[in-house]
């Protein structure tokens, strides 16, 4: 069972070997995920932002949502660091992700810098959107006037072992109720027919990061998620790819694997899909249904899914 999901990632990607695409709807709304970036296009970065460059000048993408860490090691001191040339700017920069928005938000390795620096980065870049620490965004679907909303949310400080340490800068003087209250109640009075949500952190995975890092998730944002319908958790954080679909819990958890370094992955018993390698994600949205593909850094589809709205 351990080495399940690394069979069925090789079985996958050999059945995918002639189909590279992701599944793009028409009428949709198309954007890419990405995580866990920021190695100066080391380590698989340079290959998977050149996929990711071919997928925006080859269809139609909306925006890149990344969900976290876009700076290893230690983020950002300032707008004007030299880390944001090295590590995104000269890595990112063919001509088709000049003009596509990115929507960020941080993650653990921004909190050993300065989160204020990148969320100022958005008056520096045209592209580069970090309204706050956390925030929303609607976008209309398919042809019937429905709409999908994107939830983005800071997962660094609602997790105890990180809000409690010295070493995430300011991460224990944020207002956790407050963004758990926001968190809720915006998902609550949407009428939107897609409910996605995109944090750093995953809620059901598997890892060997300490285990607080889930249950604290699963308490704080899980039970907040499962009760507004939302259909899509979208993490980063753990640097593979990973489908978890628990039982008994009606909201899709992804984990979008590292733009950069991969590690390794088991199975679980509620893991429907998982692989090691580096890539992104890319889903497409409409009015009945949502497809996303797991695309690997010689730009391969591992993995596609077509979840149907009930």
């Amino acid at each position: 069972m351990r080495n399940l999901c690394l069979f069925v990632g090789f079985i996958l990607l050999v059945a995918c070997e002639h189909n590279h695409k992701p599944t793009l709807h028409e009428q949709a709304v198309n954007f890419i995920v990405i995580s866990d970036m920021g190695h100066r296009g080391e380590s698989e970065q340079q290959h998977i932002a050149n996929h990711m460059a071919h997928q925006v000048e080859t269809s139609q993408i909306d925006f890149i949502a990344v969900a976290g860490d876009p700076i290893h090691d230690y983020g950002v001191k300032s707008i004007d660091d030299k880390e944001w040339e090295l590590k995104f700017e000269h890595v990112y920069n063919a001509k088709s992700l000049q003009k596509i928005p990115f929507y960020v938000v941080s993650g653990n390795h921004e909190y050993m810098g300065s989160v204020q620096a990148m969320l100022d980065y958005s008056n520096k870049s045209e592209r580069w959107n970090a309204p706050d620490r956390y925030f929303s965004l609607e976008r209309y679907v398919g042809n019937n006037n429905d709409k999908a909303l994107w939830v983005f949310i800071d997962t660094t400080p609602l997790i105890d072992k990180l809000f409690e340490s010295k070493t995430y800068s300011d991460a224990g003087q944020q207002n956790r109720e407050r963004q758990l209250y926001w968190l809720d109640s915006t998902l609550y009075v949407s009428t939107c027919t897609w409910k996605f949500v995109i944090g750093h952190h995953p809620i059901y995975a598997f890892t060997d990061k300490d285990e607080s890092e889930r249950t604290d998730m699963q308490e704080r944002v899980g039970q907040i998620l499962e009760k507004n319908n939302v259909d899509f958790y979208i993490s980063g954080h753990l640097h593979n790819f990973q489908y978890i679909k628990p039982e008994g819990k009606s909201v899709n958890y992804i984990v979008n694997s590292s733009a950069s370094l991969s590690r390794k992955v088991q199975s679980l018993k509620e893991t429907v899909f998982c692989s090691s390698d580096p890539g992104y994600s890319v889903f497409s949205v409409s009015n009945g249904n949502v497809t996303f593909s797991f695309v690997n850094h010689k730009g391969h589809v591992v993995y596609r899914k077509r979840i149907e709205k009930k």
